[in-house]
């Protein structure tokens, strides 16, 4: 059976649709666009979910504080919304958001020790409005024990709540006096140790504090940044202000999301894309392209296949030699060597074609006295393995050589 296919009409390339080039054009954009899609799905700043209206920087509720973020975009401040723990040390100024006493705070109050930290303590209780996603239900002020144990047991203080009237805040420290709130109704204060005033109401309550000698600041009232207090024009002008004074000059002020749970995991794509690990992508890609390129080209001559059994005297003999070879019975074939011999001796030294058996054995006795041809033959008939056989054979053949000569 032959390897080689029978086309119609003589037609070697078996009646192809495509060419080569054609094929190899469209595997090519097919994987050009494959790799485009990946680097793009590493690189994509995706979406965020809102978080059901709570207090944090997407979230454009009456609690949010989206609003302070759009106006500080808006008036060309560099901006960046953290949603990778891993960045929780981003230089400049971070506002964090916790919503519970139970909010995890250590590793990034941790992170930030030397950085400037604003902690925006809790305030309001909320239900998410079954009417309109991403809005709340107002239910009524948390309990003082939530915005108590934010900082807690590392840092303790009092929260009071009292009627305000609206009335102007009073700036103090290093903040100037260009910035005017109106403090929210009712306001949330607070008292404690370590806390340097920056901001107060009327009777001296501490509204923002900055805890110890380092660059951790406290608000006790959210509505000042949210979206709630961000109606009136004053109130946004000087909630910006705030910012920047608080800030390092020149850094971006960052908003925090991790800590109300819309953290976004590392991409293990983009992980693979970037260095130190961008080396070790370029090496399994080249890797790949040449175990490609060596399962479609060739590399030498072709090597046509051998057939199972080969044709001639010479494979039959072959085969014969290899069948009694494993069944080891090259030591019975000393008697058929012996009548191979004597025939061809019979022709080449002229044997009278009277004689028979012995008699032409006893005639060739008579050619020579050193080798009697049945001394020889006799040798290779009794011959019980392999190595006499072969030396009572080599024997025969040299003995009829000799006498040819």
């Amino acid at each position: 059976m032959s390897d080689v296919a029978v086309t119609r009409s003589g037609d070697e390339s078996g009646g192809a649709l495509f060419r080569l080039r054609t094929i190899v054009f469209l595997i090519t954009v097919g994987v050009a666009a494959f790799v485009a899609m990946l680097v793009a799905t590493a690189y994509a700043p995706g979406s965020t979910p809102r978080g059901g209206g709570a207090a944090h920087a997407l979230s454009n509720s009456a609690l949010g504080y989206s609003g302070i973020l759009r106006l500080a975009e808006a008036t060309g401040h560099q901006t960046r919304v953290i949603r990778d723990d891993n960045l929780l040390s981003t230089p400049g100024l971070m506002v964090l958001t916790p919503q519970t006493a139970d909010t995890p705070m250590g590793e990034a109050l941790t992170r930030r020790t030397r950085l400037p930290t604003l902690v925006v303590l809790p305030k309001w209780q909320t239900i998410p409005d079954k009417g309109d996603a991403g809005w709340v239900d107002h239910v009524g002020l948390l309990p003082s024990s939530e915005p108590e144990g934010v900082l807690a047991p590392g840092n303790k203080f009092k929260i009071s709540r009292a009627p305000s009237g609206g009335r102007p805040l009073l700036t103090d420290g290093f903040l100037s006096e260009s910035i005017a709130f109106s403090a929210p109704r009712p306001l949330q204060t607070m008292t404690g140790d370590k806390l340097t005033p920056l901001l107060t109401d009327q009777a001296g309550h501490i509204v923002l504090a900055q805890v110890g000698a380092g660059p951790l600041y406290v608000l006790a009232d959210g509505d000042l940044l949210s979206n709630m207090g961000m109606r009136e024009a004053s109130n946004a002008q000087s909630a910006l202000a705030l910012l920047d004074q608080l800030n390092d000059d020149g850094q971006p002020i960052s908003f925090d999301v991790t800590l109300v749970g819309l953290g976004r995991a590392p991409n293990p794509l983009r992980l693979a894309l970037d260095p130190p690990f961008l080396a070790m992508t370029l090496t399994l890609v080249a890797a790949m392209l040449l175990a490609a390129w060596q399962a479609v080209t060739r590399f030498g001559p072709a090597v046509r296949r051998e057939r199972a059994i080969a044709f001639g005297k010479a494979a039959l003999v072959d085969n014969s030699a290899m069948l009694i070879r494993k069944a080891r019975r090259q030591a019975r074939l000393g008697g058929r060597y012996v009548e191979v011999i004597r025939d061809r001796a019979v022709t080449a030294f002229g044997v009278p074609p009277r004689l028979r058996d012995q008699a032409i054995d006893d005639y060739l006795d008579k050619l020579t006295a050193r080798d009697r041809f049945s001394d020889l033959a006799r040798a290779a008939e009794s011959a019980t393995d392999r190595a006499s056989l072969v030396a009572a054979a080599q024997a025969l053949h040299d003995w009829q050589k000799e006498k040819a000569q």
